[in-house]
């Protein structure tokens, strides 16, 4: 599906859905399996517009399939909890929860991969992912959550206003897609 493709439908699907509420929901992994194509493109999307999540650009969606196919996997062996933003069918973002497998750390979890489209953006569709994946952190016991991502960017400032604890700056630590240099802003909460 192209880009304009997927932007089409999502903004489509956001239009009707406004109206109603988005949905999230925790994947099993079969259904995680059935996703990769929905979450390969909401990856797609994130990357062209811009977003520093570890792939560059020009990246093929062969390759984002293969994270994807991954992270269903990582699902299946109980390693990772994965949930989707929908609005009428249509995945506009995604969260997961990766549990800390070391035995002198089994309160901590990471944050990894929220991802929000850039039809979805600023209608609450990341607060309402962390919302819900602080719950299933603490339905799993864990109770210490990490995270890293963009400083100055948009979940820096989501970041702050969901109660997340500034930790520091580690310049120069990732690219965004067009090969400039970002720092990153780790943060942690306790849930």
């Amino acid at each position: 599906m192209s880009k304009a493709a997927v932007e089409g439908r999502v903004r489509a699907a956001l239009t009707l859905a406004m109206a109603d509420t988005i949905t999230i929901r925790k994947l099993g992994p079969d259904e995680a399996d059935a996703a990769v194509p929905d979450l390969t493109d909401v990856l797609m999307d994130c990357v062209a517009g811009g977003a520093s999540v570890s792939f560059m650009e020009g990246v093929t969606r062969e390759r984002l399939e293969r994270f994807w196919r991954g992270v269903a996997a990582a699902v299946r062996g109980e390693n990772r909890i994965l949930l989707v933003a929908e609005a009428n069918g249509a995945v506009v973002g995604t969260v997961q929860l990766v549990p800390c497998p070391i035995d002198n750390q089994p309160h901590r979890a990471d944050v990894a991969k929220m991802l929000v489209t850039t039809a979805a953006r600023g209608a609450g569709v990341g607060a309402a992912l962390m919302t819900a994946i602080e719950v299933e952190a603490r339905a799993i016991g864990r109770t210490l959550l990490t995270l890293d991502t963009v400083t100055g960017g948009a979940g820096d400032r989501l970041y702050r206003r969901m109660g997340w604890t500034f930790v520091g700056v580690i310049p120069d630590y990732a690219l965004f897609p067009d090969g400039k240099p970002t720092a990153a802003t780790i943060f942690y909460k306790t849930v």
